[in-house]
């Protein structure tokens, strides 16, 4: 069902896998209509969550700093923009960055402060539990969904965890998708953005058997479509959705909603897809993971094709 040209039309088909009923809704957090939850000295925050993952969207402050102690595992900082420039230290090393980049920073004390005013994106798995209750959709995940695998950490990186930082800006190559980094708990399909309307006869409906989608909306406006199977109990039965977001935003897309994203306004719509864990078949992909040297699959995993 993708989309004319649209490379993930050459991944393998999903496995088949036990439906469970009722389905989760999406959730949308959609922080321009939303007050932060954080408005100080550091800059204004929101926090979103799906089952998995939670997104910190940041509007940093010149010196805003952004720290985590005793973090559990390893996360991911997303710098959209270009020049913004932030400090991140960690386990006694210290990195400068400047964006657009994504950098996944290891367990335990870390602490990002801006050196310019700009947006920030954390991503951190809900084993994060300080943060689970500042999220704005917290009441969507009061029971676990069941279409959902188990979230399980993938392999540490090679040499160990520390600051891991790769550039956000490296150009297409054909028969690449994307511009996809994964670390040890999430992956990151880091897009530009198109400039321009979606045009509707050339949209990419697909589903995911067991894992959510994390569309993160930073520039434009997206109408999010969805679709849930049809099953013999016709009492578990969803009504399609069709939900506007505008900018900044997040939709949590659950399994197994068959959904794709259209772009709406005439200037740059850019979406930035996540994923907790990363994905299998993104990863069973010759060269579409950047930096796929750095993360080993895990022992289990099937060979590439």
């Amino acid at each position: 069902m993708y989309g004319k040209n649209d490379l993930r039309a050459s991944l393998a088909a999903p496995q088949a896998t036990e439906v469970r009923t009722p389905f989760k809704p999406a959730s949308y957090a959609r922080f321009y209509e939303e007050p932060p939850v954080e408005d100080d000295a550091n800059g204004q925050a929101w926090y979103c969550r799906g089952q998995n993952m939670i997104v910190n969207y940041v509007l940093a402050k010149v010196g805003g700093r952004f720290s985590r102690s005793g973090q559990l595992d390893e996360y991911a900082l997303l710098i959209p923009d270009v020049g913004m420039h932030v400090t991140i230290t960690a386990r006694d090393e210290e990195q400068s960055v400047t964006g657009p980049a994504v950098v996944f920073i290891p367990p335990g004390d870390s602490s990002i402060e801006a050196r310019s005013a700009g947006v920030l994106l954390r991503l951190l798995t809900t084993r994060s539990e300080d943060l689970v209750g500042k999220c704005s959709n917290q009441s969507d995940y009061a029971e676990r969904d069941p279409n959902v695998a188990p979230f399980e950490a993938w392999p540490e990186p090679v040499g160990g965890y520390r600051i891991r930082a790769y550039p956000g800006d490296v150009p297409g190559q054909k028969g690449r998708f994307g511009r996809l980094y994964r670390g040890s708990t999430i992956m990151v399909n880091f897009g530009d953005g198109r400039v321009g309307k979606r045009d509707p006869r050339d949209v990419s409906p697909h589903h995911h058997d067991d894992f959510e989608q994390y569309s993160i909306a930073l520039a434009g406006v997206f109408v999010h479509h969805l679709r849930w199977p049809w099953t013999s109990d016709s009492t578990m039965w969803r009504d399609d959705e069709h939900q506007q977001c505008a900018s900044p935003s997040v939709t949590v897309i659950p399994p197994p909603a068959t959904h794709t994203s259209v772009g709406m306004t005439d200037g740059l719509n850019r979406l930035c897809d996540a994923f907790c864990p990363p994905r299998k078949d993104f990863s069973r992909r010759e060269g579409w993971v950047l930096n796929a040297a750095d993360y080993p699959l895990p022992e289990c995993f099937d060979q590439l094709e």
